[in-house]
C-alpha cells in the first residue's frame, strides 16, 4: 500500500533550520506532485509547498517563500523541505502528501495520500 513518512521534526531556536524529508512507497513516485501542509494546535491545515512531479515547477506559501525550499529526488523517492530562518509561528505538525498526476495545489482535498506528520517546534 501506499506509504508516506514524513521525518526531520524537532526542537530549533528561531532562526534556525531543520530539513524535512518525505520518503515514500508503494506508488509510482514520478508520477505524484507532492506537497507540504502543517497544522497548528487550534488552527485549520494550512498549504506550505509543493512541487510538480517531474520536478519542473514549486509552488510555496507566501508566509515561508524566501525561507523555505522544496525540492525532489525521484530516484530516491523523497521529497525534501529545506527550511531556514525558521520563526516560532512555522510550529506546527508538518505534513506531507501525494496528488497523481497533479497540478500544484493548495488545497488539502486535492491530494490522495498523505504521512502521519512531524513535529516542527520553534522556540523563540
Amino acid at each position: 500500500q501506499v506509504q508516506l513518512v514524513e521525518s526531520g521534526g524537532g526542537l530549533v531556536q528561531a532562526g534556525g533550520s531543520l530539513r524535512l524529508s518525505c520518503a515514500a512507497s508503494g506508488l509510482t513516485f514520478s508520477t505524484y506532485t507532492i506537497g507540504w501542509f502543517r497544522e497548528a494546535p487550534g488552527k485549520e491545515r494550512e498549504f506550505v509547498a509543493a512541487i510538480y512531479w517531474n520536478g519542473g515547477s514549486t509552488y510555496y506559501a507566501d508566509s515561508v517563500k524566501g525561507r523555505f525550499t522544496i525540492s525532489r529526488d525521484n530516484a530516491k523517492t523523497t521529497v525534501y523541505l529545506q527550511m531556514n530562518s525558521l520563526k516560532p509561528e512555522d510550529t506546527a505538525v508538518h505534513y506531507c502528501a501525494a496528488r497523481f498526476l497533479g497540478l500544484l495545489s493548495q488545497s488539502a482535498a486535492e491530494y490522495n495520500y498523505w504521512g502521519q506528520g512531524t513535529q516542527v517546534t520553534v522556540s523563540s
